[in-house]
Formats: C-alpha cells, structure tokens, sequence
C-alpha cells in the first residue's frame, strides 16, 4: 500500500468505489429532488390533519362549551368529542385531496428507499459483499432445502414405521 493518501483511491475496495462514485452521485441528486417532493406532500399531509382537529375541536367547544361537573357529564362529553372526531376525520380520510396527496407521499417514500437501496447496492458490489436480494434469494433456497429435508424425514420415519410393523 502506498503511504501516498491520493493513492488510496487505485487499491482494494476504494478503487471500485470510486469507480462506482458518479452512480452514488446521481442517487443523491435523485435522493435530493424525491425528498423536496416528498417533504412537500409531507407537510400538505400533516396540514391536513391538524386542520381537521381545530375544526373538530372548535365544534366540539361549540356543542359543549361548560367544563363537565360529574360522571354523567363526563361521558356526555365523551361522545360529543368521540362523535365530531370520528366524523371529521372520517370525511378527511375519505376526501380526495386527501387520498391524491397520501398516494403521493408513499410513491415518494417509496422512491427514496429504492434510491438507498441502489446506493446501499453499489457500496456492498464496491465492497464484495452480496446484496439484500442476494441474501434474500439464499435465505429462500435455505428455507426451501429445510422443508424438503423435514418431509424426507418424516417419510422416512414413517416407512421405518411400516418395517418395523411388519416384522
């Protein structure tokens, strides 16, 4: 290894990093403009909700403007409150500005994991380590030779069974 530091970047896994670096690159451009997207609807979507529940709240202060005195109160409040929420939120989650932004916000969340993935790949290749879906497709093949090995045992079992039955 050289003791030069701007020699680091031509031996092991440091060279095929910076091979890969310009696909890490634009990941994080890509990550930059799906974020800015996605804090936008974010912040729609939690605008929503807390419009919803001053709303909701007002009403409720509205239909039940004296501080509960005993149990019976209590419980009237209650359902007032329960009620005029359930109501309100109901039509919000059933509204199609609602529905349109939610759909987007996950789109966009779900963009910025892939964008991760591709760059949590390209670090593991760089690195010679296998990726999720190479880790995935053994855990399945080891899943699989496990079922297979359970039922030749229990056929086994089960002619040893018929043997010694026999006898």
């Amino acid at each position: 290894m050289s003791s030069k530091p701007q020699a680091l970047g031509s031996t092991g896994p440091m060279r095929a990093f910076a091979a890969n670096s310009k696909k890490v690159s634009t990941e994080l451009i890509e990550i930059n403009e799906s974020l800015l997207q996605f804090n936008k609807f974010v912040t729609e979507y939690y605008k929503q909700l807390a419009e919803t529940w001053n709303d909701a709240q007002k009403k409720v202060n509205l239909k039940a403007p004296e501080v509960p005195q005993d149990v019976e109160q209590i419980d009237a409040f209650k359902r007032i409150w329960i009620d005029i929420f359930d109501n309100d939120f109901t039509e919000l989650f059933d509204s199609k500005k609602f529905g349109e932004n939610y759909g987007k916000l996950v789109s966009k969340e779900l963009e910025l994991t892939k964008h991760w993935n591709n760059i949590t790949n390209v670090i593991l290749q760089s690195v010679n380590l296998p990726s999720k879906e190479e880790i995935d497709e053994v855990y399945k093949e080891l899943h699989s030779l496990k079922k297979r090995v359970t039922k030749l045992e229990i056929e086994t079992k089960k002619k040893k069974e018929m043997k010694k039955n026999e006898k």
